[in-house]
C-alpha cells in the first residue's frame, strides 16, 4: 500500500489490459480516515463510559441502559436514507457529511449539561441522528474515489483509521478516570475538543467536487452524480435479499456494553478499567481491518460478511461461558474485533456495489438503515430479556437464535454473480 497523488492530478498510468492495477489509496480516503479517527475518539471515550455512567453513577436499571443503548444503535436510522438519498440528488455529499460531523460535535456541548435520563437520552439521540447524516454519503465518497478492484481494500484502510480512533477514545477515558475518580464530564469535555477537530479536517482537507473532477474517473462520478437516482436503483432482487439477511442478524447483535457488563459482573474488576474492554475491541478490529477487507475482495465479501458473524457467535458463547476470568475476556474482545472487521466495511462495500453511481449514497444508507433499525430493536430487547432471566441465560438465548440465522442470511446471499462489473460482489 501506497500513498498516490495521481487521482488527485490525473496523472495516473493505465495497467496493462487484463491485469490488476497496484493498490493506490486515494487522499480524499485518507483525509476521511483522519476525519473518522478524531470523531471516533471523541464519541467512543463517551461510548466508554456509558455504561458505568448510566448504571453506576446515575444509578438506572439495564432497562434504561438497554433503551439508552438502543437509541445509540439505532436512532440514526431515521435519517440514513433521506441523507443518502439528498446526497445523491443534489450531489453534495461532502457538506451533507459535513453536516452530520458538525450536528454530533454540537451533542457533545448539550452533553455537558444532561444529568437525568431524559435529557441524556435526548442528547444520545442527536448525536446519532448526526452519524445517521454523516455515513452514507462519506461511505460514497470511499466508494467513489477507490479503485473498484480494491473496493474492500479500500474500506478496509478506512475502517483501520477510525478504529485507530475507536481505540484512542477508551483510553483516553481510562486515564481520565484513572487520575480523576468519577470524572464523566471531564470525559465528555475532552471528547468535544476531539469533535471540532474533526470537523475542521473534514471541512479543510477533503476537496469537493470541483476538486474531485480533475481527473477522468473523478469527472465521471461528478456526471454521475447529475444523474438523478431512482429509487429502482436500490430495490433490486440482490439488494432487497441482502438487505433482509443483514436485518435478521442485526436483530441478534449485542451491543457492545452489554457483553462488557457481561464480562464485568463475572470477573468484579474496578470499574475504571472498564473502558479498556472498548480499547481490547478495537485492537483486534485496527488489525484485522485491512486483512479483512483484502480478504473480501479476493475469497468474496459475502463469505466473509457471514464469516464474521460466525465470530460474534462464538464471541457470545465466551462471554456466558461458566468459566470466567482474563481466557474469557480477552477470547470476547477479539472475536467480537473480528466481527466488526469482517462486517462493517465489508457490508457497505456490497451495498456499494449493488446500486449504481448516481445512487452509491442510497444504497448504503439502506443497508445502514436496516442494521441499525434492528439493533436498536436489538438493545431494547436485551435489556428486558437480561432483567427477566438474567444475563448468561440472556446471552445464551441471543446464540442460539443466531446460529440459525447465519444459515437463513447464507441462502438469502447465495447466488451467481453476473457477468458485468457488480460481478464483484460476491
Amino acid at each position: 500500500m501506497y500513498l498516490s497523488l495521481s487521482d488527485w492530478r490525473g496523472r495516473r498510468t493505465e495497467p496493462p489490459p487484463g491485469s490488476v492495477p497496484a493498490f493506490r489509496l486515494s487522499p480524499v480516503i485518507l483525509a476521511l480516515g483522519i476525519t473518522s479517527l478524531l470523531t471516533d475518539i471523541s464519541s467512543e471515550s463517551v461510548a466508554a463510559v456509558l455504561p458505568l455512567y448510566i448504571t453506576a453513577s446515575l444509578g438506572l436499571s439495564t432497562i434504561a441502559y438497554g433503551f439508552v443503548d438502543g437509541i445509540y444503535q439505532g436512532i440514526s436510522a431515521t435519517v440514513r436514507i433521506a441523507a443518502g438519498w439528498s446526497a445523491d440528488r443534489t450531489g453534495s455529499r461532502k457538506w451533507t457529511a459535513f453536516a452530520g460531523y458538525a450536528l454530533s460535535a454540537a451533542a457533545r456541548i448539550a452533553l455537558l449539561a444532561a444529568s437525568g435520563f431524559g435529557s441524556l437520552a435526548a442528547v444520545i439521540a442527536v448525536d446519532r441522528v448526526g452519524k445517521g447524516i454523516r455515513t452514507a454519503p462519506r461511505d460514497a465518497l470511499i466508494r467513489l474515489a477507490a479503485q473498484p478492484e480494491h473496493l474492500g481494500r479500500s474500506f478496509g484502510v478506512h475502517r483501520m483509521l477510525d478504529t485507530v480512533g475507536a481505540a484512542l477514545g477508551p483510553v483516553l477515558a481510562f486515564v481520565i478516570l484513572l487520575v480523576i475518580p468519577n470524572g464523566y464530564h471531564v470525559v465528555f469535555v475532552a471528547s468535544l475538543a476531539f469533535a471540532l477537530i474533526g470537523v475542521a479536517v473534514l471541512g479543510l482537507f477533503v476537496p469537493g467536487a470541483r476538486r474531485q473532477g480533475q481527473d477522468e474517473r473523478a469527472n465521471q462520478a461528478r456526471s454521475a452524480r447529475r444523474a438523478r437516482p431512482h429509487w429502482r436503483d436500490v430495490n433490486s432482487p440482490r439488494m432487497r435479499r441482502l438487505l433482509l439477511a443483514a436485518g435478521a442478524l442485526g436483530l441478534l447483535t449485542v451491543g457492545d456494553g452489554f457483553l462488557y457488563l457481561v464480562l464485568q459482573s463475572r470477573t468484579s474488576f474496578a470499574p475504571e478499567w472498564f473502558p479498556l474492554l472498548y480499547v481490547g475491541t478495537n485492537i483486534a478490529y485496527l488489525l484485522l481491518a485491512i486483512p479483512m477487507g483484502r480478504l473480501a475482495d479476493r475469497w468474496g465479501r459475502t463469505k466473509v460478511f457471514l464469516a464474521g458473524h460466525c465470530g460474534l457467535l462464538t464471541a457470545y458463547a465466551a462471554a456466558a461461558l461458566p468459566w470466567a476470568g482474563l481466557p474469557a475476556t480477552v477470547a470476547t474482545l477479539v472475536l467480537l474485533g473480528a466481527f466488526y472487521a469482517a462486517t462493517d466495511g465489508v457490508l457497505a462495500a456490497l451495498a456499494g456495489l449493488l446500486a449504481p453511481d448516481r445512487a452509491a449514497a442510497s444504497g448504503i444508507a439502506a443497508a445502514q438503515t436496516v442494521v441499525a433499525v434492528a439493533r436498536l430493536i436489538s438493545s431494547t430487547g436485551f435489556g428486558l430479556l437480561w432483567y427477566a432471566i438474567g444475563s448468561e441465560a440472556a446471552m445464551w438465548a441471543v446464540a442460539g437464535m443466531l446460529a440459525l440465522a447465519i444459515p437463513f442470511a447464507a441462502l438469502l446471499l447465495r447466488q451467481p454473480a453476473p457477468q458485468t462489473a457488480a460481478s464483484t460482489v460476491r
